[in-house]
C-alpha cells in the first residue's frame, strides 16, 4: 500500500514539474504549450499520436535508411530522454529533447531554417517527436519530416544503431 502511495505521489510530482516547466517557457504561446500538454497526455496514456502533422512529411524506416547509404543531407534529431539516446540511437542522430528545446528555444539556432530535419523518438506512443515539431514549425522550420514509427522499427528493420555515448 505506502509503496503504490509513493509512487503515485511521485508521478504527481513530476506532472506538476513538467507542466511547471512548460509553463514557464515564456518564449512559447499559450496555445502551443496547449498543444504539447494534450500530446504529452496522450503518450502518458500509451495513445498513438496523430496519424499526421499539418505541413509535416513522415518519412518511413525504408527511406530514411535509403537517404542514409545515399549520403543525403539532413539532420537527423532524437527527440527522446538523454538517457534513452545513450543507451541506444540511430547511427548519426544528435540528441534533440523537447524538454531542452522548451526551455531553450535558442538550441535550435545551429540549424538553418530551410536545413531538411528528421525526428524520432520511441515510435507511435510516444510524443517527444511531435512535441518538437510543434516547437520547430513555430520557430519557422520549414523542412520537417517525422519518422513516427521510430526507433523501435528502426531497431526491428535490423538497421544500425549506436549504444553507448556518441
Amino acid at each position: 500500500m505506502f509503496k503504490k502511495l509513493a509512487i503515485a505521489l511521485l508521478c504527481f510530482a513530476f506532472a506538476v514539474v513538467g507542466f511547471y516547466n512548460l509553463a514557464s517557457a515564456a518564449e512559447w504561446p499559450d496555445a502551443l504549450l496547449k498543444e504539447l500538454e494534450v500530446l504529452k497526455a496522450a503518450g502518458n496514456d500509451k495513445k498513438d499520436m496523430p496519424a499526421s502533422i499539418p505541413g509535416i512529411k513522415e518519412i518511413k524506416g525504408d527511406e530514411l535508411k535509403k537517404w542514409m547509404d545515399e549520403k543525403k543531407k539532413f539532420v537527423l534529431m532524437d527527440n527522446r530522454l538523454k538517457a534513452d539516446y545513450d543507451k541506444e540511437h540511430i547511427v548519426g542522430a544528435v540528441l534533440l529533447t523537447v524538454d531542452e528545446l522548451i526551455k531553450d528555444p535558442k538550441l535550435a539556432d545551429k540549424y538553418k531554417k530551410d536545413d531538411i530535419l528528421v525526428q524520432y523518438c520511441n515510435g507511435v506512443k510516444c510524443w517527444r517527436s511531435p512535441g518538437a515539431i510543434l516547437l520547430l514549425k513555430h520557430l519557422g522550420f520549414k523542412n520537417i519530416y517525422w519518422y513516427r514509427d521510430g526507433i523501435p522499427d528502426w531497431i526491428k528493420k535490423d538497421y544500425p544503431t549506436v549504444e553507448g555515448k556518441k
